[in-house]
């Protein structure tokens, strides 16, 4: 029998019958139900491949589940308080469509609540949701505010049409409208007075088949089908925030960009391309040169003539070695030493320098790493690593070839040669051992401002094996090595604009709101894709970050007339070699500022990928003020905001921060394409990204609004989390990662954490840190090391250059941070 009509007194609602999935032959016959559970099952649509996804509440929520057509493999997609249903498969089944309702948690979300326990839903206010078709990588599509149904894709997998009553005060005029799954290209398709809904296209995409009220006499209210036939064309519609969004990211990840690398044609072009949006803006020019803020980062390294090396007597041919960017310039002699893979790791149960003697002398080491040892912590972790332990990230820090000089220079070596050698398995015979192919040398790149203390280079096989059968042997071999680099400089620049406030009654101090525009190039030290040397787009880190600036700039122009204070836009260059950019501008900011002056400043960074509407901000805990100001901004753009966090971070509000500016760092979260060529343009979620804009725009007028400045906390480092032993110590400093003036040795503190240890010592924001303990300090990767090889507790004497006098200092090693 049919259900009886819903109750309406409580609104328009919708009643969630007690429903079963069956089965049947086309006949009829064969009625089967599918995973049967008390409440509502329903909604069930599938996909080509077998699958079949609905709705149900078996689990106290309106949530997707996902099963195979006899009832296994049942699967729930979605968990998020709220109701989700109504959802379709794309024609190549790898995503899933639907319509959702995300409650706000409070009264929203207890009405919702207690309308579920009486069997009824609410379905005023319903947004569209697309996912993978195992319900990962969920986003929103949709920002309209309005009951948005019945989607279904278009066949290229890449739009939705559907239904909705957006525009339509009393929400009684639903027409079709389509929109592309970023969130871009939002169309109207029908304008008929009346319902069209539930439209769904014929699986070549000629024909639409949808319901209407249309044609239906007065007073009646009959839905009746109607077929159309689809010319497909450009979207015809007003231009969205996302869709100036995605042009922006699709500019500057294109690989023409070259992947805007340090010192590339396209980085230069990405520089200019800002500029000229900035002006179109009406922003006016804030660096030293118009926007530009130029400013030296090394690019290349020259390797000179006088490079060179010999093994027991015999020069090696010139293409045979190649020195390394973290090599010292210099010239030594000496009996070589074979140290294995020359690593030192108690987790590997491996140390390559045991009862070896290399005091004075020139070790040389395999490239890579080996097996760990039978028993140890890196063996029983191999066991269940996907593809063994050389992919491990133990095996990549084991690996690292300034690790692996940093451990011999530690052990009194006075140069390191590397050669991709395989060491041989214990009972191979001679003939039975095939060494894997040898690993390209690899080019000369300059890597940080300080170098790793010894001469360092990587031979060939070739040049090794006249020598390398006595080296294992133990028997003595005399070496030469001879490095010559010069770095060499390149212009950088930061991009810089101003929009000056138009209210009368203006305030003290400025806004800053920036984010880098550079990338990796073509990859090398730090892609995750090492084998690639081609474009890494970085649409999403940090092209996205752009794309956002600029729409908040964009925002904040139309809102001038009310601004009380100016706002600094900034695209920074050099981040990804170290917030050099940022870092450079806190030292010398432009346009007559101070870094006193900013009152707080917003950073952009990975802001493309927004899943399950939810934004990270990061740095609320620089300001007390920020938890509300970020509170009622993420609302108003109707936003999960997750706000936490001190002002310390791997972007560039870490030198504002560490100058003492309150600051907030914006952030979706991490990807599987991150510092990889598969970062690219298609994959942002243009919408998310638009509504990300929308929130630090929100943010920047709230703190333009209150009288004063915001209150600067430094936060103090967080406890190490969870229980379990920490093995490496942390001293709470800040490095500035453009290193000391002059290139002298040394790590140049930004600042140092609050209740760090480096606070409690006595360091301070300028010091000069050059050695801890027994170990010099030359560069940041030698204070990681050394860092990674103490233990908390441990009391050492800190040596700082401070005002060009040395200082020393007694520092006790807290426990790292995660």
């Amino acid at each position: 029998t049919c259900p009886p009509p819903p109750d309406l007194s409580q609104g328009y609602t919708w009643a969630l019958y007690d429903y079963q999935l069956y089965t049947a032959r086309p006949d009829g016959s064969d009625v089967r139900p599918l995973a049967p559970a008390p409440g509502y099952n329903a909604e069930a649509t599938i996909s080509k491949d077998g699958w079949i996804v609905f709705t149900s509440t078996r689990d106290g929520d309106l949530d997707l589940y996902k099963m195979r057509l006899d009832g296994s493999g049942l699967t729930r997609l979605t968990s998020t308080p709220g109701y989700d249903g109504g959802a379709f498969f794309s024609r190549d089944c790898t995503k899933i469509v639907w319509r959702a309702s995300r409650p706000k948690p409070g009264p929203e979300l207890d009405e919702y609540r207690a309308l579920l326990g009486k069997g009824l839903v609410r379905p005023s206010k319903l947004e569209l949701m697309v996912a993978n078709a195992d319900g990962s990588e969920a986003q929103q599509v949709t920002w309209l505010g309005a009951a948005s149904f019945g989607p279904y894709f278009f066949p290229s997998g890449n739009r939705i049409i559907f239904s909705s009553n957006v525009g339509d005060p009393r929400g009684r005029e639903f027409d079709l409208w389509a929109v592309d799954i970023d969130g871009t290209h939002l169309e109207q398709v029908t304008h008929a007075p009346g319902f069209d809904g539930f439209p769904m296209f014929s699986p070549d995409g000629k024909y639409l088949a949808f319901a209407s009220n249309r044609a239906t006499p007065a007073g009646r209210h009959d839905t009746n089908l109607f077929l159309a036939r689809w010319v497909d064309g450009p979207p015809v519609g007003a231009e969205s925030a996302a869709d100036r969004a995605r042009d922006d990211v699709a500019w500057l990840a294109d690989p023409a960009r070259e992947g805007r690398g340090v010192g590339t044609r396209g980085l230069v072009a990405a520089r200019d391309y800002i500029a000229q949006r900035f002006s179109a803006l009406g922003l006016q020019p804030a660096g030293e040169s118009g926007f530009f803020q130029r400013f030296p980062v090394t690019t290349r390294v020259t390797v000179g003539a006088e490079t060179s090396a010999s093994l027991g007597g015999a020069p090696l041919p010139k293409d045979a070695l190649v020195p390394l960017g973290f090599s010292t310039s210099g010239a030594v002699k000496g009996r070589a030493v074979l140290a294995g893979y020359g690593v030192v790791s108690p987790e590997m149960g491996v140390d390559d320098y045991a009862r070896r003697d290399v005091k004075g002398k020139i070790v040389m080491v395999r490239r890579f790493v080996s097996e760990p040892a039978p028993g140890s912590a890196a063996a029983k972790a191999a066991a269940t690593a996907q593809h063994g332990f050389a992919t491990t990230e133990l095996a990549r820090r084991a690996g690292d070839l300034r690790h692996k000089a940093w451990l011999a220079r530690e052990h009194g070596a006075t140069a390191l040669v590397v050669v991709d050698w395989p060491a041989r398995p214990v009972r191979a015979t001679m003939k039975e051992w095939q060494p894997p192919t040898e690993a390209k040398l690899p080019a000369v790149e300059p890597e940080g401002y300080g170098d790793a203390g010894i001469p360092v280079v990587m031979v060939t096989r070739a040049a090794l094996a006249p020598v390398m059968a006595r080296l294992e042997a133990g028997k003595p071999v005399e070496a030469a090595v001879t490095v010559k680099l010069a770095p060499e400089l390149s212009d950088a620049d930061n991009v810089i604009a101003r929009l000056p406030a138009g209210a009368p009654n203006k305030q003290p101090g400025v806004i800053v709101i920036g984010a880098h525009y550079d990338h990796l190039g073509l990859g090398g030290r730090y892609s995750l894709a090492p084998d690639k040397h081609e474009p890494h787009l970085g649409a999403d880190d940090n092209a996205s970050g752009v794309a956002a600036v600029l729409a908040i700039a964009r925002t904040l122009s139309e809102h001038r007339a009310e601004l009380s204070r100016d706002v600094v836009f900034i695209a920074f260059s050099g981040e990804e070699e170290g917030d050099l950019g940022s870092t450079w501008f806190t030292h010398h900011p432009t346009s007559g500022l101070a870094m006193g002056d900013v009152v707080a400043m917003l950073n952009l960074d990975m802001v493309g990928r927004l899943r399950a509407n939810r934004l990270t901000v990061l740095g609320a805990d620089s300001a007390p003020e920020w938890k509300e100001i970020v509170e009622r901004a993420c609302a108003a753009a109707a936003v999960e905001c997750a706000a936490s966090g001190d002002g310390y971070g791997p972007s560039d509000q870490t030198p504002f921060y560490a100058a003492g500016a309150p600051v907030l760092f914006f952030f979706t979260g991490p990807h599987g394409d991150y510092h990889k060529p598969s970062d690219t343009a298609a994959k942002i979620n243009a919408a998310g990204l638009a509504k990300v804009a929308e929130v630090a725009a929100a943010t920047a007028l709230a703190v333009d609004e209150r009288p004063g400045k915001l209150t600067y906390r430094s936060v103090p480092a967080p406890a190490p989390q969870g229980d379990q032993r920490s093995f490496n110590a942390s001293l709470g400093t800040v490095p500035d990662y453009a290193g000391p003036p002059g290139g002298q040795k040394g790590v140049l503190l930004a600042g140092v954490r609050a209740g760090g240890a480096a606070e409690k010592a006595g360091l301070r924001r300028g010091d000069i840190l050059v050695r801890l303990g027994p170990h010099a300090v030359g560069s940041v990767e030698d204070l990681m090391y050394v860092l990674n090889e103490s233990k908390p507790g441990e009391t050492v004497t800190a040596v700082v250059l401070r005002d060009g006098k040395e200082v020393k200092l007694e520092a006790t090693f807290a426990e790292g941070y995660r």
